[in-house]
């Protein structure tokens, strides 16, 4: 938002009148804190504000709405494809101060709890009871369950378990206008429309998320965690299919090539072998027999796939860490690429190969490095592009990348993403694998949700089919 379209020092009045110095962020220090998430494009807010209760967000959706300043809700930023970024300035509602988890009903397997919970606690207050909350992004010691649902945010795990929407059991929004609304309860199921359902992975385009009910798991009898490791990526990719083939499905089934799984071992000596040009990752959970017999098959077709080893993590402590260089991938990368760009593909399990060798083509046509890892179970890949920002054109080179990438996933049956979102950095490849039909229908949907086009503005939508339009155009600078 400019000056001409929302009085700035009146909205900061309205608010601090209720939310004091302690409440909220004006000054331009604090505010760039706010301006990006885990990807490349950045952008400032006018104001950024830490309600505590649902209240205080209805409080500030109406304030806003008289000011005629638009609104994004902010979990911890952690997300990859800009979806928290305010790209029409306005008012960040930063959830971070609504972190509590305000029921462990272990009797229905629920829990109920608000935006700000970081994903990783909710398991951790259920687990002296036996239950686990399933989803498990990456960044799960960071990310909150608010961003969760909005992002519909899958995980390694989620290959048996789903992603967020199939453990989101009820949801407590506040609409563009301030109303508040509750769907769903502690009941399976309930008659009508799943809205629960669209307002999950909405990213935040059509309501805010103030309470959120979820399903807990009981912790299985057993597990047992594989690495296989290989001599070329694409046995690796091959592995997937034929597991699949054979109907075996573990609960994790993940893949590191040469590149990606050397950062990681360097940074968290996990026991990656330096020298392997892939490895697989792969977890099973059950019973204590099911899973012995299971651990045989997978072992038996990896090797048959052509693995050259397949090692058992003996004792908790070599499976911790096996997973902790898997989800510190990412903040391994930094030792050896100043900057990098993250994509979210997904491709058919037996398209995986011959994907890897494309994006591998793709990587000598920009002349940049891609090293990848991804949730290789259901095909969500995650090249990441490395580049330096502060060389003229590196940026722009990564950008078109994975632009390519991404066409490539469409072009076997794929999708331009598996759980980061749209967000604004591929909302114009949205264009490329929807038709003009199906983009009115999504636009439709948030016209119906935010009529004045108010709730973060500038995402999902192609360029020209969404509402940022109505908004004053900012530009985007990194």
């Amino acid at each position: 938002m400019t000056a001409a379209t929302s009085d700035t020092a009146a909205l900061l009045e309205a608010l601090r009148s209720r939310f004091g110095n302690d409440g909220l962020l004006s000054s331009a220090h604090d505010l760039k804190l706010y301006s990006y998430d885990g990807g490349v494009d950045r952008h400032l807010p006018e104001i950024v504000v830490f309600p505590r209760t649902t209240d205080d967000v209805v409080f500030i959706v109406k304030t806003a709405k008289e000011h005629n300043a638009a609104i994004v809700g902010r979990g911890a930023g952690t997300g990859l494809s800009g979806g928290s970024i305010p790209r029409a300035g306005g008012v960040v509602i930063s959830f971070s101060r609504m972190n509590r988890i305000l029921e462990l009903d272990l009797e229905n397997e629920r829990a109920v709890v608000q935006p700000g919970v970081v994903n990783l606690d909710i398991t951790l207050a259920a687990q002296p009871s036996g239950y686990f909350f399933a989803p498990d992004p990456s960044s799960q010691r960071a990310c909150t369950i608010g961003g969760n649902v909005a992002e519909n945010a899958g995980g390694p795990h989620t290959l048996a378990y789903g992603v967020t929407t199939n453990h989101i059991v009820s949801l407590e929004a506040v609409l563009a206008d301030g109303a508040v609304i509750q769907i769903g309860d502690k009941e399976l199921d309930l008659p009508g429309y799943d809205l629960a359902g669209l307002l999950t992975g909405s990213e935040g385009t059509m309501a805010l998320i103030t309470r959120i009910g979820v399903r807990l798991m009981r912790q299985p009898e057993a597990v047992k965690t594989l690495l296989a490791i290989y001599n070329t990526p694409e046995e690796a990719g091959n592995t997937v299919g034929e597991l699949t083939a054979r109907q075996i499905l573990p609960v994790a089934l993940e893949m590191l090539d040469g590149p990606m799984l050397r950062m990681i071992e360097e940074a968290t000596h996990a026991g990656y072998p330096l020298d392997a040009a892939a490895v697989l990752l792969i977890e099973m959970e059950g019973l204590i027999e099911a899973v012995e017999e299971q651990a045989e098959r997978v072992t038996r077709v990896c090797m048959e796939s052509g693995a050259r080893e397949v090692r058992i993590a003996k004792t908790p402590e070599e499976r911790d860490l096996l997973w902790k260089g898997r989800k510190n991938a990412f903040g391994a990368i930094g030792r050896i690429s100043p900057t990098y760009y993250v994509q979210d593909g997904v491709v058919p399990r037996t398209k995986i190969a011959q994907t890897l060798r494309a994006i591998g083509e793709i990587a000598k046509k920009h002349d940049l490095v891609i090293s990848n890892i991804f949730h290789a179970g259901d095909g969500n890949l995650h090249p990441i592009i490395l580049f330096d920002a502060r060389k003229e054109g590196e940026l722009r080179r990564a950008q078109l990348c994975g632009e390519e990438i991404l066409d490539y996933c469409i072009s076997v049956g794929g999708s331009i993403t598996g759980e980061h979102g749209v967000g604004m950095e591929k909302m114009d490849i949205m264009g490329h694998l929807f038709s003009e039909e199906s983009l009115d229908t999504i636009k439709n949907f948030k016209s119906l949700f935010d009529p004045q086009c108010r709730l973060n503005p500038g995402k999902v939508l192609p360029t020209g089919k969404g509402c940022l339009e109505i908004r004053q155009p900012v530009e985007m600078s990194l």
